[in-house]
């Protein structure tokens, strides 16, 4: 018989309202965003300086977002199990502070490879403890409101970050100076985050949903439902036509397309789309449901057409459209995840999902790596014809609205 951990008291205080502890999150997610988008604006041509092919920036990077998806599978559950979601995003956020700054001690391709790594595991510990915190808060500001919010700050960091590391290359530095100087910023997130910790211990205590008795729970079930893993395909498929950024940055390095210390500039630029497009996606998950999510294909289908030429322009916009699909994944996606899996069963259905997400990505990325070298119209096909399948999936899901599953 599934076992269940008793609903936290409802009698602990929480000195902030649900809107202050989505807005205070933002700024801790901010400040680690500054730490590791700075170190992932930089990382393809830093293993490229390294001696990484193409083909072993995409497996390498993308082991680490499968890292940082796959394994939520066992700490989705685990947060579900224990309770401590406090203690696992702790965790998780330490991890990410201290491998980054580390990698400015790497000696080579391996010792690389393993610190990324280790970041995108802390990320693995932490999110779905955090998001699970999160879907509490947002039960009754609106699920899209809350993570598109919450994205939207984020990404200020995923601005700041990239633009810190284009001043240090661009004042004479190196990469190992730019990955030092990330300790700073992450010092700050960890403080900020104890400080929420000390005022906000109980989140559950902002979801009734969450105050379930243990009765009412196994009659739920443990079982997720049938909707979710049809979503899940759905976000499987397109991940697997979505290339990291490592990738499209390498080009841009080794093709001379921009100068090296601009590259973070442009990933910049990605995460402020994706901040506005965070706001844009949420409010329209509120209001339209799943529907909401059409556009995605098709910002993903675009992406290799304009990001794997040599025009500046495109590969401007390449960057835009790019960060644009991040920003609706960060925030419907999750969004979505909150309503279409029980409350009590919400760690397991975030770690599930991406999962499955990061799966997909991992694959799509190693097969776009290795597609790069035989041109941009073999990774178009093969893009276009993962979106297709995407929106083959994703039309069952639209002929009823995502409602909330308590």
């Amino acid at each position: 018989m599934t076992s269940y951990r008793r609903a936290p008291a409802t009698g602990t205080l929480n000195r902030l309202t649900p809107l202050r502890f989505v807005v205070s999150f933002g700024v801790v997610s901010a400040l680690a965003d500054v730490v590791y988008e700075g170190a992932r604006s930089i990382i393809g041509p830093f293993l490229g300086d390294l001696g990484a092919s193409a083909a072993l920036v995409g497996l390498i990077t993308g082991a680490g977002e499968a890292t940082a998806l796959v394994l939520r599978l066992v700490t989705g559950r685990l947060a579900d199990r224990t309770g401590r979601h406090w203690a696992l995003t702790i965790t998780g956020y330490a991890l990410t502070i201290a491998c980054v700054p580390l990698l400015a001690l790497s000696p080579g391709l391996i010792g690389a490879g393993l610190l990324y790594n280790g970041e995108r595991f802390g990320k693995a510990v932490r999110t779905p403890a955090r998001d699970t915190m999160l879907a509490h808060a947002s039960t009754k500001m609106g699920r899209g409101w809350a993570f598109g919010l919450h994205e939207a700050i984020d990404q200020s960091g995923a601005v700041l970050g990239p633009l810190l590391l284009a001043g240090v290359l661009a004042t004479g530095g190196s990469f190992r100076t730019g990955f030092a100087l990330l300790a700073i910023p992450g010092a700050a997130a960890l403080a900020v985050l104890l400080r929420l910790r000390a005022a906000v211990p109980d989140p559950t205590a902002f979801d009734p949903t969450a105050q379930l008795s243990d009765a009412k729970k196994l009659s739920l079930g443990s079982w997720l439902p049938t909707r979710f893993w049809l979503y899940a395909a759905f976000s499987a498929a397109t991940m697997l036509g979505f290339a990291t950024w490592a990738v499209l940055a390498y080009h841009l390095s080794t093709q001379g397309i921009l100068p090296t210390g601009l590259v973070p500039v442009l990933y910049a630029a990605a995460m402020g789309a994706a901040a506005l497009t965070a706001l844009v996606f949420g409010r329209i998950y509120d209001r339209a449901g799943l529907r909401g999510l059409v556009v995605l294909p098709i910002l993903t289908a675009v992406v290799p057409f304009l990001s794997f030429t040599h025009s500046i322009p495109l590969v401007i916009l390449g960057a835009v459209v790019w960060g644009a699909a991040m920003g609706a994944h960060e925030s419907t996606l999750r969004a979505a995840v909150a309503d279409l899996v029980p409350a009590h069963r919400r760690g397991a259905g975030y770690g599930t999902f991406t999962a499955i997400y990061g799966l997909a990505w991992l694959a799509g990325a190693s097969i776009i790596g290795a597609l790069y070298n035989h041109g941009i119209t073999a990774i178009g096909i093969y893009v276009l014809a993962t979106q297709a399948l995407a929106v083959a999936l994703l039309t069952p899901l639209l002929r009823t609205r995502t409602r909330m599953i308590q």
